[in-house]
Formats: structure tokens, sequence, C-alpha cells
């Protein structure tokens, strides 16, 4: 098949892109720490390298994080209802370490809990990393003091996994090392990091995406897998990376993937499940027994509905939903006009899942932090959506205020709760919108503009395509006359030897 048009851009070149001279928002925010950089400036000869740089920016925005998290440490988690929603500083973290068992020295998915949650209801590997945790929590003093070195001892721990995220980020686009300051900078990133263990899957998946973009495709499986035996969501990306590759005809790199993250997968998960199924199979039965909840566009239906949808009728079209959004995205893949960066698609396929499933909790937005960076870094459209999550973030805790403190009706009402709901929802299809048209208009994409093809691609950066549907299989024989050079995608190399 043919290859794509051409899309007219600046020519490759080898030197890194910076920011500050091609976003409008990073210029000028940069004005506080001394402007742009200069034509003068000296770069390569400092140890603080950008890599470095980012990093200790996201461990001080996490440490911000913790201290935002001061009231409840103090006595949110511990004395008095509402108190730990009017803060804003709930976490899932001390207030499991009791109810899962982990307090009393139960082994997860082994030992039955008491109440009605039966089993930890987490992927295997979250619980390892839980129960690892408990284990360097000291067992003596005030089931309170317990809890409080439980949070610390998992904060520190999540912690070493954000330093993961910033710099795998960091060095996916590798002349774009600046666009991992996004991930440090970003408030929902800080806000959220310690109201559970999500960081621990986002920082395999983000290793994984390092390594595909490093051409490394048994790795990216290997670390998929693990990821995915710590959250359900990163095995989603199999399936853009599968088209993408249908496209390139590259089924060797993505057989290896596929296999590299099924053993990963099941080495971690067979034991469990051959020694304590029930305990294991837990969290897939809880999802699916789980009834509508909060964050979803689900949650306002029913709010609205004399008849609400039952449980079973909402899986149903909750499934259907999200496998409409993976065909509409195969289908985007193979007819768009140039074949679309793997992060593009990554970011637009955990999206449709967050946007159509039964619940949202506030700390999803980890999985889609550093997707977003490598799909579409605009500071612009990715401060816009911050602001979404960041109303979200205090909606939902304004809201269990107001539904925890009786008569007194401290915090946001039903309805407000809704209006947050709607904020999350439209900054998060914004955001989706302005990746899925850098797709349909290739010379739109920020990363594309400055003379990259699919820096996180991989094996797929500068390969031809093999399989094309629609209006992209059959390019115009005369392309239209624009000015300036173009960048040629396919096989085509430069004077460097490298894929234009």
């Amino acid at each position: 098949m043919p290859s794509a048009e051409s899309t007219p851009t600046s020519v490759h070149e080898s030197y890194p892109v910076h920011p500050t001279k091609d976003d409008e928002v990073s210029r000028s925010g940069s004005e506080f720490l001394g402007g742009p950089l200069g034509r003068r400036a000296l770069l390569g000869t400092s140890w603080w390298t950008p890599v470095r740089v980012i990093a200790l920016v996201a461990i001080g925005m996490f440490a911000l994080g913790l201290v935002q998290k001061a009231p409840c440490y103090n006595g949110g988690w511990f004395f008095g209802a509402s108190s730990q929603y009017t803060h804003a500083c709930y976490s899932d973290i001390p207030h499991l370490y009791q109810g899962r068992g982990f307090a009393d020295g139960l082994v997860p998915y082994f030992d039955k809990l008491p109440g009605d949650m039966q089993y930890l209801e987490y992927p295997v590997l979250t619980g390892v990393f839980m129960e690892v945790a408990a284990w360097l929590t000291p067992g003596s003093g005030s089931i309170q003091h317990q809890e409080q070195w439980y949070w610390m001892v998992n904060a520190g721990m999540l912690m070493v996994c954000a330093a993961i995220i910033v710099v795998c980020v960091s060095r996916t686009h590798a002349r774009r090392p600046w666009d991992g300051l996004l991930v440090a900078l970003a408030p929902a990133f800080a806000l959220t990091a310690t109201i559970n263990w999500d960081l621990l899957a986002v920082a395999l998946t983000a290793s994984a995406m390092l390594m595909w973009a490093r051409g490394r495709s048994l790795a990216f499986g290997v670390l998929l897998g693990l990821a995915t035996a710590a959250k359900l969501y990163p095995v989603f990306l199999l399936w853009p990376l599968f088209v993408l590759c249908w496209r390139a005809g590259r089924w060797r790199d993505f057989g290896k993937a596929l296999g590299g993250a099924a053993v990963s997968w099941l080495v971690v998960n067979l034991p469990v499940m051959y020694f304590a199924f029930d305990g294991w199979s837990k969290f897939y039965t809880f999802s699916q027994e789980r009834g509508v909840d909060f964050g979803s566009f689900w949650l306002i239906l029913a709010q609205h509905s004399t008849d609400p949808f039952s449980r079973e009728t909402v899986n149903i079209l909750a499934t259907l939903l999200v496998l409409l959004c993976f065909a509409g995205i195969a289908v985007l893949a193979l007819t768009a006009p140039r074949r679309p960066r793997f992060a593009q698609l990554a970011f637009l396929i955990v999206a449709a899942f967050i946007l159509t499933n039964k619940v949202y909790s506030p700390q999803y937005v980890l999985w889609l932090v550093p997707l977003a960076v490598l799909a579409r870094p605009k500071w612009r459209d990715f401060l816009i959506w911050q602001a979404c999550e960041v109303a979200y973030f205090l909606g939902i805790w304004l809201y269990l205020a107001y539904t925890t403190s009786g008569n007194a009706h401290k915090g946001l009402p039903t309805d407000g709760y809704q209006w947050a709901i709607g904020l999350h929802l439209l900054g998060t299809a914004y955001l989706c919108a302005m990746v899925l048209r850098d797709i349909l208009m290739p010379e739109r994409d920020v990363v594309r503009r400055a003379g990259d093809d699919d820096p996180s691609g991989g094996v797929l950066d500068g390969a031809e395509d093999v399989f094309v549907l629609g209006p992209a299989a059959h390019p115009p024989r005369h392309a239209a006359h624009f000015d300036g050079p173009q960048v040629e995608w396919g096989n085509d190399r430069g004077a460097d030897g490298r894929s234009l």
C-alpha cells in the first residue's frame, strides 16, 4: 500500500525542542524563571539536565500534595465523619490498613476479612504493594499511630513511582524532555497521588511506553503485563498498538509485546489464582457487582430518573459503549491521512474507558496525565483540562461533606456535584477532541510540527504503511502546493541516516 501523504512541517533536526520557543503559555510562564531560552544559552554543560530538574520538581510537587493532606493526618481521618471531606484531604490508604486486615496481619487474598468485603478487592500486584508497606509499618502503638505510619510508608513508595513516571515521560520523546514538566507540575497529579495506589500501575505503564519508544517490544510487553497485574486499564493499550502494527505490518513486534504481557501477568497472578481463587477473583467480581458510583454520567442519569437502570443494564450498556469507542479508534487508526502516533491512540483508548465507565474516582486522573502529555504536549490545552479535574476533585469532597454533615448541610448539594461531574467530562472530552484534530490534521500536531514522526512509536516511527483504508489508501497524485520544507513519512532518510 502507498504511504500516507507528506505533511507540511519543519525538517527533522537532532536538537531538542524547547517549549519556551514554540508554546505561548510556556513562554509566558517562563518569565517567572528568567524568560524564554535564549540563542546563547549553554546547553548540555551543567549537571542540571532537563530530566534531573523535572524529577526534582515532581518530588517537590508531590511533597506539596503531602502537605495538603496534613489536616487529615493530624485528625481528619480519625475524628469526625466529614472533616476529611471539608478539607479535601481524604485517602483510602489509612482507612484500609485496618479495614482490609493489614493491621491484624491477615494475608491478602488468602485470609477472609470480617465484614461485607470478604477479600481484598485490588489486583494482585497492588495487593503485594500494600502488603510490603504493611511489613514496613511498626506494629506497636495505637491504631491511629499505625495508620499514620502506614500512610507515610505508602507515600514514600508512591513518591518513587511519581519520580519514575516523570523520568520516563521526559525520555520517551527524546527531543522533547521538557514535556515531562507538564506531568511534574500537574495540580491534579499532586492532589490525587496518595488517595490510592494507582501510581504503581501508572509508573509501570510509563516505563512500558518508554521501552516501546526505544524499540524494546518484549520489555514493553513484560512491563505492561505487570501494570495490568496492578490495575486493569493498561491492558487497553494493546488494542491501539495492535491496529497500528496492522497498518504498518509490524506483526512480529506486536507478537513479542503481547507474549511478554501475557507471561508477566500470568507469573504474578497464577500462584494466587491457583491457591486462593476466591480471593484472587474478588477484584473482578467486585467490578461487576459495583453499582453506578461517583463521577460518572451514569450517576447523573440515575439521580434524574424515577426508574434508573439496573446494575446489570448499566454493565451491558457501559461495555457496549466502550467497545464502540474501541471500534471507532480502530477505524480512525486505519483511515487517518497519516498513521496516528501511538501515544495519541493510547490516550484516547484510556479516556474512552474513563468517560463511559460507571465510576470515576478522583485518582483515575493519574492514568491519563502521562498519556495526555505524550499525546498533546500543549500547555494551554493541558491546563484547561487540569482546571476541570481540580474542580471535580474539590466537588466530590464537598459533595461528600454535604451528605455526611447531617442537617448542617455543609458542602456542595447534588446539583452542584453534577456540575462538577460535567466539568470533568467536558474537560476530558475537550482534550480528546484536540487529539482527534491532531490525528485528522497532522500539521496541527505540535510533535510532528517539530519534525518528528512518532517518537513514542518505536518500530512504528517512520515505518511505511502496508494496510490502509479509505482516502488514505489513495493519496492524491499531486499534493497541494505549500511553502517550506517537507518531512516525508516512510523509509526516506535524511543526511544523518535517520528516518524523516
